[in-house]
């Protein structure tokens, strides 16, 4: 009893203090694709703040606009209106490559798909950002083993995907986003293609992470129980957000607390 009573007010005092600081910013914001009669409006004057070390998950039907919301948070997409700004800095502002630095050394990706390089290995995938960024070979060996390492697969280095099984795999990719320590992950359904036994594991995992190493999390889902590891819960609907929730007692809390 009083160790779920300690795991709720927790919880509670980290959501409240990340609220106090912002990491993100979203602003009336809009974004509308083509012009005319045609025209679609993804998002609607969304206002949305995120702060420093939440777990968020975004819900919502197909065509609800949580993914245009993913892709403007992940700086992959800019909005037609309204700002969305990240550590202050207006991100719909800056030039192209500016808002390709800001991904390279602050925001982390996880897909559904694991998108991983057949032929190379789980050390060689997970190096990738690291090359990109310009990183020496020995620093990129010793981030990306402990990376690996992070995510329970210290000794898997040299297996190729085609050699773990789809767990390992997203693991693997979920190394890759955090490998440059950002500090905003952004989870696209990491979990859609696993089995049950499988997404409570990595779930646990992403739990974990934010947890210990105070990375944000902002995660797409369309499985309320995996929705259930986040301290926030929002549903998405037309382009709006329909509602907002606080998860007063994560599973990762609980999982935690039971431990």
């Amino acid at each position: 009893m009083g160790g779920a009573g300690q795991g709720t007010a927790a919880a509670a005092a980290a959501v409240a203090g990340a609220a106090a600081a912002p990491l993100i910013r979203l602003r009336e914001v809009s974004k509308r694709y083509g012009s005319g009669a045609t025209a679609l409006m993804a998002l609607d004057r969304v206002s949305l703040d995120i702060g420093q070390g939440e777990f968020v998950a975004i819900m919502g039907p197909s065509g609800s606009g949580k993914s245009t919301a993913m892709n403007i948070l992940g700086a992959l997409d800019t909005p037609t209106s309204g700002h969305y700004l990240f550590r202050e800095v207006d991100v719909g502002a800056t030039t192209r490559d500016q808002r390709a630095r800001l991904r390279r050394s602050s925001i982390g990706f996880v897909f559904q798909g694991f998108n991983l390089l057949a032929r190379t290995s789980a050390q060689e995938n997970v190096e990738l950002p690291l090359l990109y960024r310009g990183e020496n070979a020995n620093v990129r060996h010793a981030l990306a083993a402990r990376a690996l390492a992070a995510v329970g697969l210290a000794g898997w280095e040299g297996h190729t995907p085609a050699e773990l099984s789809g767990g390992q795999q997203q693991r693997v990719a979920i190394a890759r986003a955090i490998v440059t320590q950002p500090a905003l992950l952004l989870a696209d359904e990491p979990t859609g293609n696993l089995d049950s036994q499988r997404s409570r594991e990595i779930m646990e995992l992403l739990a974990a992470l934010n947890r210990e190493q105070g990375i944000t999390v902002v995660m797409v889902t369309h499985e309320p129980d995996m929705a259930l590891y986040a301290h926030r819960i929002v549903r998405f609907l037309d382009g709006r957000i329909d509602s907002d929730q606080v998860n007063t007692e994560p599973v990762g809390m609980a999982l935690r607390e039971a431990g």
